[in-house]
């Protein structure tokens, strides 16, 4: 057995073959079809925090609900406790993704939080960087 070798997904090696759908929808047949593990797994974790607890029917648990920061007041405080949350809502959902920072902005003028995560995808040697905005 091999240690610290890096695992390809099949799927991967088949140019043809679909993962999954790019966020936003507005291919022209409304999705458009990725064909990376990476890109799946950037838009799994797109959909997970713009999801709020509660929305997805059958799975009431599913979601992260950053979208109730915006209506809290906006201060540096703040921003710890959401690097806290999302780094913690990463490793409970996704326990192959290790994140390696969370860095969180804010227009304090517009009610606007944009954060922006750098991840790793263990075991596979693929590195991302996730940058999502909340108004």
């Amino acid at each position: 057995m091999a240690f610290g070798a890096i695992q390809r997904f099949p799927n991967d090696l088949n140019e043809n073959r679909a993962i999954g759908i790019n966020l936003p929808f507005n291919g022209a047949g409304v999705f458009t079809s990725n064909y990376q593990t990476k890109s799946a797994i950037k838009n799994n974790i797109i959909n997970y925090f713009l999801t709020n607890p509660g929305e997805r029917p059958g799975n009431p648990t599913f979601g992260a609900g950053l979208r109730a920061y915006i209506f809290t007041q906006i201060n540096t405080n703040n921003f710890d406790f959401i690097k806290e949350d999302i780094q913690q809502k990463l490793s409970n959902n996704f326990p192959n993704v290790t994140v390696n920072s969370v860095q969180v902005f804010a227009q304090e003028d517009y009610n606007i939080i944009n954060v922006v995560i750098k991840y790793i995808i263990e075991n596979t040697g693929i590195n991302d960087e996730l940058q999502l905005t909340f108004e």
